[in-house]
């Protein structure tokens, strides 16, 4: 039997934690919903920023939230080139030929972090990642706490950017209509580079407090893929108050499905979850129709 104070702790780091999950999803809602391709390497891709910014923290000193003024325009510096030169071209060729080329893409990803940095599992442990709040007989770490924050700050920041700036009015307009929105003078291919790169700033930004938050190795971008699914079918494209939703019922459901089976039923459970958003959205397909 889980004690009473145990089971509550678990709700409430899952609350806190949906948020950040609910940037995840967001990250992979740009992509899908802008360029119609599933990214399967936006896990890695969070993951990759785990690792460097181990890397700033373990060789030059470098607190991980500092290192992200050097992550965030690497990372749209890479989406950008990566959808221009690289998707952009195989989505000429086939529809289906990004998804290839991200599979690939993560296949690689995973085996530079196996040989880079060891399938050994690593952290992000700073003097705040290990501060925790007491609410007797609670306990709730301090990053979680700072992660909703930051999760928030970031979910009504992309708000604003797509609904007061032109790039986000481009964006949003490409994502109803890549012809429409050609036709009323929007260069389509360069709101689709931009799409990815702001994609892959959202998985800089996530990447960096998952790591302060939880251990990492080579292949933990195939979780985060999976709840960046489960948000996206929960919450819906381009919602943000449905990704926040879609990022709590994920956290609680790894939290509880953890704390009350154990660590392997997560992954599990995540599953079940998906599966059950895709059968209500088809159901709500069907009756529309």
């Amino acid at each position: 039997m889980v004690p009473f104070e145990v089971l509550v702790g678990s709700i409430i780091l899952g609350i806190l934690l949906g948020g950040l999950y609910a940037v995840i999803g967001l990250g992979l809602s740009l992509t899908f919903g802008v360029m119609k391709i599933v990214n399967l390497a936006h896990g890695d891709f969070l993951v990759l920023n785990c690792y460097l910014a181990y890397s700033c923290m373990s060789i030059l000193g470098i607190d991980p939230v500092i290192s992200l003024l050097f992550l965030v325009p690497a990372m749209f510096a890479i989406g950008f080139v990566l959808q221009k030169f690289m998707l952009e071209r195989s989505l000429r060729i086939d529809p289906n030929a990004p998804l290839l080329v991200t599979f690939s893409i993560s296949i690689i990803l995973q085996n530079l972090f196996l040989l880079i940095w060891t399938p050994y599992s690593r952290g992000l442990i700073t003097s705040y990642s290990l501060i925790s709040l007491k609410f007797e007989p609670i306990r709730i770490p301090l990053i979680y706490l700072i992660d909703l924050i930051v999760a928030l700050i970031i979910v009504f920041a992309l708000r604003a950017f797509l609904k007061r700036t032109y790039l986000g009015i481009a964006i949003r307009a490409s994502s109803q209509s890549w012809k429409a929105a050609h036709l009323v003078g929007i260069d389509t291919l360069k709101v689709r580079a931009f799409a990815l790169g702001l994609a892959l700033i959202l998985s800089a930004l996530s990447g960096v407090f998952i790591g302060l938050t939880l251990p990492f190795t080579p292949t933990s971008g195939v979780n985060y893929l999976l709840i960046a699914f489960g948000v996206l079918m929960i919450g819906g494209v381009g919602s943000m108050i449905g990704s926040i939703v879609g990022g709590v019922i994920m956290g609680l459901t790894q939290t509880l499905s953890g704390v009350l089976l154990g660590a392997g039923w997560q992954i599990f459970f995540s599953c079940i979850v998906i599966i059950i958003a895709l059968l209500i959205r088809s159901e709500r397909i069907v009756k529309g129709r």
